[in-house]
């Protein structure tokens, strides 16, 4: 059984990471928070900014991606490892959108995770972004419907 515990827990950690992509990505802020433990921590320390606590979290992210006319990100498996109620991990993202303000940005970064098994299930209790390589060139496409996106008949 014990076997059995430890691919579930392993399942359950690193899905995580695809939940969190996701809620940012589509603005769901209640699932997104809901990913955290009520004492957990966000950190992107490379713009200074920090947020303790689900309430904060919940305001961090939304201002966030307030400030991005569009934005995307994905996330790839990185490592997990497991010891009881607890575990460390990190995974690896890339993100790429134009701010409101007309800022392009992409950058590749490593989520380094903690994580704490709790009543409803494996948490993060902290998430820290390190960024490792920044783009701010102008993006040279767009959202479709926008002078800059391709068209699909184009290639067809």
């Amino acid at each position: 059984m014990d076997g059995f515990r430890d691919v579930a827990d392993r399942i359950e950690v690193a899905a995580l990471a695809g939940e969190f992509t996701d809620a940012g990505t589509m603005r769901d802020y209640d699932r997104f928070v809901a990913l955290f433990t009520s004492d957990g921590v966000w950190r992107i320390p490379h713009v200074g900014i920090g947020f303790t606590g689900r309430a904060e979290i919940r305001a961090g992210i939304e201002r966030l991606q307030g400030l991005w006319d569009y934005f995307v990100q994905t996330v790839h498996p990185g490592t997990v490892r497991i010891e009881g109620d607890t575990a460390t991990g990190r995974a690896y993202t890339a993100e790429f959108g134009r701010m409101r303000d007309g800022a392009a940005h992409l950058n590749y970064a490593i989520y380094h995770d903690r994580y704490r098994r709790t009543a409803d299930g494996w948490r993060f209790a902290a998430r820290v972004y390190e960024v490792r390589y920044v783009d701010t060139t102008p993006l040279p496409g767009g959202p479709p419907g926008t002078e800059k996106a391709i068209s699909l008949k184009d290639g067809l």
